[in-house]
């Protein structure tokens, strides 16, 4: 079975948000394999903007008290697809994904849906193959361990993809589907 993460960058918490960067990966929970198989990706803002999806004040005074790498990594300019292109990119990196991950689904995945339901593409995911990281560590005691890359999609997506595989084996998680 393929597992995948995905990650989110946004200028809203509602699901008709600006998405600003999609970070990905693959990974094996039932493992320590690293995950692989990385898709990253900033989205042209203006296009958003001009469909009506949402920006909220609250959440760009958030992007401006971070790390100025952080917000140029996340607001800046350079780089950035269409959403045809990212349509397309997340559909293909997608193919033959069994259960995909999120840190909370009512966020990552409530946003994309929102967003391929307003561009008229059907999402490359069932509801029931969509599984949420923030649930399963709360089964687990919290750890107070150091992280680089906060708040890049990307880096996000590698650092739960290995705390899911780490919590499957101090659960003793095998075979689940």
């Amino acid at each position: 079975m393929i597992h995948a993460m995905i990650d989110l960058e946004t200028l809203s918490t509602n699901p008709n948000a600006v998405v600003l960067t999609v970070g990905g990966v693959k990974f094996d929970p039932y493992t320590t394999a690293e995950p692989a198989q990385g898709m990253y990706f900033r989205v042209d803002v203006d296009s958003q903007t001009a469909m009506g999806r949402d920006v909220m004040q609250d959440t760009l005074d958030w992007w401006g008290r971070q790390d100025t790498e952080i917000m140029e990594e996340a607001l800046g300019d350079q780089d950035r697809i269409s959403l045809d292109e990212m349509v397309k990119t997340i559909n293909k990196w997608s193919v033959g994904v069994d259960v995909f991950w999120c840190q909370g689904p009512l966020f990552d995945y409530a946003i994309l849906q929102n967003l391929y339901t307003q561009l008229g593409h059907p999402q490359p995911w069932q509801y029931w193959q969509i599984r949420d990281s923030r649930t399963l560590f709360s089964l687990v005691p919290r750890e107070t361990e150091q992280r680089v890359g906060l708040h890049n999609a990307l880096e996000d997506c590698y650092f739960q993809a290995r705390k899911v595989q780490k919590v499957y084996r101090q659960l003793g998680i095998k075979n689940v589907r």
